[in-house]
């Protein structure tokens, strides 16, 4: 890399690593914890890219763009900031940033970017940052998997593109559209959330674009609407003008996948498929977890309900579960711990209570929000039903189905009791007796160890 970079950061750490790496690189770096020598030096023509922090002591970063812009056109900033939320992915798109990472931020990949922005040569305008508020939804995550979903999000906000939101249900699809809305150009325009029973009525297409205007429309659940529905979606895109609505869509399929099985109309896919936005499960972003939980709770909080905070061994409780219910289902199981908890601090103990009263669920992609154990089961038996096209299944089939189910459970429930046989048969109900004779039947390996759930 050539160039000059101009590092503000109020973080001794960060200015000493970015310094030395953007040093080693080959470019030269000025360093400073302050954002008005940050404009002192811009404003003298100094430097050839921007990396700045968000919040500084003396000002925020973000509010400073525009006025970068307007005195160095074409200086590249790219942004990072501890504030994992979206509007700060959102703001600095509005204010024109040249890209934006999050903290923590993997070096090799802003060294890169770092890289693009000494070598870009683009016009920039001024543009002023939008004082929408954070919105009260928890449209929040620090993870790497919700950062990239804000930055998409962000670049996408005003473009005249359509946009599908897919993802597992409980995950967030439509408070990601909403928000889109609510933090575009579109936002003092009618937001019309389309369901199966909106595309029923026989003046549907007239009377939801009449509606919506120049605002959004929303089809919910594309993957799941009937053929003849979706062929009404169709239609009423196609009789849009381009002053007419921005359309989204959610799906909790994946929509290739929907299209490839045939529950999902091709024509319907390439009208919408503009951009595409997917929530991952909450089981594979856990960091997310006490982002979200901390949310909940100030919300609560801040309704006149009891102050809570979750004790250290309670949050690890819920980060080990597997959240069949996504984002959804943390909230009303926060919201019922507010509720019972006896003390300030929820508890390890209050918080498996609240867990293991939750419904047996399969965490598979894809799986019905709160199926039941007997609807997954059902489902695997029926695919063996099908297989055998038109013949039975071999005859036993019902010991084979017990034991199949018999092992993962005894495994598993010695796997979370550390392989201790008399907690294992109190956890399973059975006596002990029972428990060994199942062990030496089934050839299940028992290991001792100090896991105990």
């Amino acid at each position: 890399m050539d160039g000059t970079v101009l590092v503000a950061d109020d973080d001794l750490t960060i200015r000493t690593v970015l310094t030395q790496a953007l040093t080693r690189a080959g470019c030269k770096v000025q360093a400073t914890s302050s954002l008005t020598t940050l404009m002192r030096w811009v404003q003298e023509g100094r430097g050839d890219a921007v990396i700045t922090d968000v919040a500084m002591p003396d000002g925020n970063g973000l509010e400073m763009l525009p006025k970068i812009a307007a005195d160095r056109p074409g200086l590249p900033v790219i942004v990072i900031s501890a504030q994992n939320t979206i509007m700060t992915a959102i703001k600095a798109s509005e204010a024109e940033a040249f890209d934006y990472l999050p903290k923590p931020f993997d070096l090799p990949d802003l060294m890169k970017r770092t890289a693009r922005a000494l070598e870009a040569d683009r016009p920039r305008k001024s543009l002023p940052v939008e004082s929408a508020t954070q919105p009260a939804l928890p449209l929040v995550g620090g993870s790497p998997a919700m950062q990239d979903v804000f930055t998409l999000i962000a670049r996408v906000l005003n473009a005249p593109l359509p946009v599908i939101v897919s993802g597992e249900s409980g995950t967030g699809k439509t408070l990601v559209a909403r928000v889109m809305h609510d933090m575009s150009e579109r936002r003092d325009q009618p937001f019309v959330r389309v369901s199966a029973t909106d595309l029923e009525r026989d003046d549907a297409v007239a009377e939801l674009l009449e509606r919506a205007g120049s605002g959004t429309i929303l089809f919910e659940d594309i993957s799941v609407l009937p053929p003849e529905l979706q062929v009404k979606a169709v239609a009423i895109i196609d009789a849009s003008s381009n002053e007419g609505p921005r359309f989204t869509a959610t799906s909790q399929a994946d929509p290739g996948d929907a299209v490839a099985s045939g529950d999902l109309r091709a024509d319907l896919f390439y009208r919408l498929d503009g951009a595409m936005i997917d929530l991952a499960p909450l089981r594979q972003r856990i960091d997310d977890i006490a982002l979200l939980a901390d949310h909940f709770l100030s919300q609560d909080a801040a309704a006149a309900t009891p102050l809570r905070q979750l004790s250290a061994s309670a949050l690890e409780k819920l980060r080990k579960y597997s959240w069949p219910g996504n984002v959804r289902q943390l909230e009303n199981t926060i919201r019922r711990l507010m509720l019972t908890a006896r003390d300030p601090e929820i508890s390890a103990a209050e918080a498996e209570a609240v867990l293991a009263g939750q419904p047996l669920t399969t965490p598979e992609q894809g799986a019905i929000d709160d199926e039941k154990l007997a609807q997954s089961v059902g489902r695997h038996l029926q695919r063996y039903f099908d297989l055998h096209t038109g013949d039975l299944p071999p005859a036993g089939l019902y010991a084979r189905v017990l034991r199949e189910m018999e092992t993962p459970l005894i495994e598993i429930a010695l796997d979370a009791t550390g392989g201790n046989q008399a907690k294992c048969a109190d956890l399973l109900g059975i006596n002990r007796n029972t428990l060994r004779k199942k062990i030496t039947e089934l050839d299940i390996r028992v290991t001792r160890s100090r896991k105990m759930m």
